[in-house]
Parts: structure tokens; C-alpha cells; sequence
């Protein structure tokens, strides 16, 4: 069953949780679903089993409203992931690590990789196209590592050992400048003019998903393989209009039928998903394992307990190219939920069905520092 939380006598709008009592759920994350429900217009918040607190609106939710609101979707507007199938002779961990493009830093304007753009760049923004972002961003080569539903892996051509490309990433400047427009006038007040609003919003949607699309055909080439179209490209910061309201989703994946990739760390598996999420879900899916510790408590419990060397190697034999020290630790696998207790509550609530799991070889996340040296050396002398 999931947890049904009571409301506030002055409160209309109603919260669901989706997740088991054994679940890692903070208070504090339940407490931004009220919060957020107590808006003018809202109907209801469905919580993910990956909920977790956000900057003034929780992480891991789906908010049905009469009223749009830019600050539920957030700066990284169209943010999500994107499944590529990748194939290659051999894939050794530490060589195909050292091959990696470096995806800080916007391909030169001669890289192949550029034929997987149309002319039409949406909102004509070309800044930081192409590269993959901070915090829990990330590309990543992975293996499908067990298929549990044949059915669904044989529709999208998925088999065992198969090669894929994992990119997470969004529309990078052009939704926080969105998102600033906004606040610099209303707060995080509604939006004045939805459908305004809508329409650029919907452009950093599009451009969330080339960005994905440019970076797998970067990685590919880099690899010595063909780029290949998405098999799975599901955002999970968005709104939409639906059954005439607003439905704004804040790290939640479109559940009402689509293949979504739920990523988990990078010492752990993912998980594909067939989602059949219904209106009480807010038709979504959890789009991850969703953190459980802050930035500062993973930084330090993390220097604790590893060293940097400890975090480029993790469990499962894969290889993390990462050149910023700190990110290694607030991004550690130890700083999010058990990816397989946020698939089971998603299964257990019928709000989807695990497909096949893939398991990581190689996990971008920033620049090494051969490369990072390498960039600075480029700059011109005036501006070092």
C-alpha cells in the first residue's frame, strides 16, 4: 500500500507517498510535499520512492496543480536520460575509460559528432551544447547485466552483454536562464503567462535532448563505433498540461507508458523500467535512487572512510573518470538509496516493470586531470 499522509485541516490538495515502510524516506522531503501541496491551485503530490528534500520543492515528486509554477520544474529543465546502443570489439574498463572525450567543454566545430545536430538549434543556444554538466550528472558505458522481462527487452532490441551509453544530463544554461527570468520578477510565484512560459520551456526540453544525443555521438566516435538514435530518452523535469491541469514533475520520468532508464549509482546497477503509472502516481516513475545524504555529510563521511583512488575503482570493477576530488565523494554510491528498494516499491505499487538491469564499465562524470591541465593550457595566455 502506499503511504498516505494526512493533511492540515486547511489543506485540499492531497500527498502520496509511493513507497514501503522500510523505505528511506526523510521527513523533511514528506515536509516539502505539504508544503508544496498548500499552494494556490494544487490538487495533488505524489511522492517517488526516491524522494528526497530539494531547494524549496522536493526531489522525486509529481505535482498536479490548476496553477503553473517555473520553481516545482526548477533550473535544469529538461534534465534526464537517454539510452544509446553502442557496439565495440572489446570493452576494457580502464582503455575505454582513457578514450572518453572530454565532455566539460563544447566539441570543436569540426567533430563528427556534429552531424547528430539538426540545423535548428531550439532558443539558437549553442552555450556548453554537448557537454554533460555537475553535480549527479554523468555518462556512462555500460553492460546489460541480467534481462527480466523478455517481452519488453526484445521490443526495445536489447539481448545479455549487450553494450549501451547511459548520458544524464538537461538543458544546462539555457533552464536556469529560464528559470531566472522568472524568479528575478515573481519569486516563486506562478507563472503570469503559462503559455509563455510553456514555450520556452519546451525549447530547453528539446535542447535537453539533442545535448543528450550530441554527447552519446561524441562518446561514440571517441570509442571507434557508430552513434546510434536513443532507444529510451525520458526527461524528468518537466510540466504539462494534463487532464487539464498542470502536471510539473521534479525529478520524476514520465511513467504512462514509456521505456525509462531508473539510473542508479555508479557502483551499482540500473534499472530499465516498462512504467503503467496511473493519475494517482501522477503517471510517473522515479527516475533514480535519489539521494540520502547531503553534499557536505557524503564529503565527509566519504574522506572518513576512502581515498580518492578507492572512489576511481568502485565494486562492481567499473572505472569512474573524474577529475574533481570533491565531486568524487559528494557523488559517491554510498550517498544515495538502494536502487533496488526504489524498484521494488515501483513494482510493488504496479507502477512498473523492471525490463533488464545494466551494470556500469565506465562512469563519466568530470574531466581527469591530464585533460583538465590539457584545456587550461589551450586557453589564451590574456584570459589564464
Amino acid at each position: 500500500m502506499s503511504q498516505q499522509e494526512p493533511l492540515p485541516q486547511s489543506t485540499r490538495a492531497t500527498v502520496t507517498v509511493f513507497a514501503s515502510p522500510s523505505s528511506w524516506i526523510e521527513s523533511g522531503a514528506v515536509a516539502q510535499c505539504h508544503q508544496v501541496a498548500a499552494l494556490d491551485g494544487m490538487i495533488h503530490v505524489a511522492g517517488m520512492p526516491d524522494l528526497h528534500p530539494g531547494k524549496g520543492a522536493p526531489i522525486g515528486a509529481a505535482m498536479a496543480s490548476t496553477v503553473l509554477y517555473p520553481f516545482l520544474v526548477g533550473s535544469d529543465i529538461g534534465c534526464g536520460v537517454a539510452v544509446f546502443p553502442i557496439r565495440l570489439k572489446r570493452a576494457v574498463p580502464e582503455k575505454l575509460a582513457a578514450r572518453f572525450p572530454d565532455l566539460d567543454r563544447t566539441p570543436e566545430p569540426g567533430d563528427p559528432a556534429w552531424a547528430a545536430v539538426p540545423d535548428d538549434i531550439p532558443a539558437g543556444y549553442l552555450e556548453g551544447l554537448g557537454t554533460v554538466g555537475r553535480g549527479n550528472h554523468f555518462a556512462e558505458l555500460a553492460r546489460v547485466d541480467a534481462v527480466l522481462a523478455q517481452e519488453h527487452a526484445d521490443r526495445l532490441g536489447l539481448a545479455l552483454g549487450d553494450l549501451v551509453l547511459i548520458v544524464h544530463s538537461g538543458s544546462r544554461g539555457l533552464g536556469e536562464r529560464i528559470l531566472r527570468a522568472h524568479t528575478e520578477v515573481h519569486g516563486a510565484g506562478p507563472a503570469p503567462d503559462p503559455a509563455a512560459y510553456l514555450a520556452r520551456h519546451d525549447e530547453a526540453v528539446r535542447w535537453g535532448s539533442l545535448n543528450r544525443r550530441l554527447m552519446a555521438a561524441r562518446i561514440a566516435h571517441a570509442l571507434g563505433a557508430e552513434p546510434t538514435a536513443p532507444i529510451v530518452d525520458e526527461c524528468h523535469n518537466s510540466v504539462e498540461i494534463r487532464d487539464g491541469v498542470y502536471l510539473h514533475r521534479k525529478g520524476a520520468a514520465r511513467g504512462d507508458g514509456r521505456d525509462v532508464l531508473i539510473a542508479g549509482t555508479r557502483g551499482t546497477h540500473s534499472y530499465l523500467v516498462a512504467t503503467h503509472a496511473g493519475p494517482e502516481a501522477g503517471h510517473s516513475v522515479a527516475h533514480g535512487a535519489g539521494r540520502k545524504m547531503s553534499r557536505a555529510d557524503a564529503l565527509r563521511r566519504g574522506k572518513a572512510k576512502h581515498t580518492v583512488e578507492e572512489l576511481r575503482r568502485t565494486p562492481v570493477g567499473s572505472v569512474v573518470v573524474c577529475g574533481d576530488r570533491q565531486l568524487l565523494f559528494e557523488e559517491a554510491p554510498t550517498a544515495y538509496k538502494r536502487i533496488e528498494q526504489v524498484v521494488t516499491d515501483l513494482t510493488d505499487h504496479d507502477l512498473a516493470t523492471p525490463v533488464a538491469t545494466t551494470v556500469p564499465l565506465v562512469t563519466y562524470k568530470t574531466a581527469a586531470p591530464a585533460s583538465r591541465d590539457h584545456r587550461r593550457d589551450r586557453r589564451p595566455a590574456g584570459r589564464r
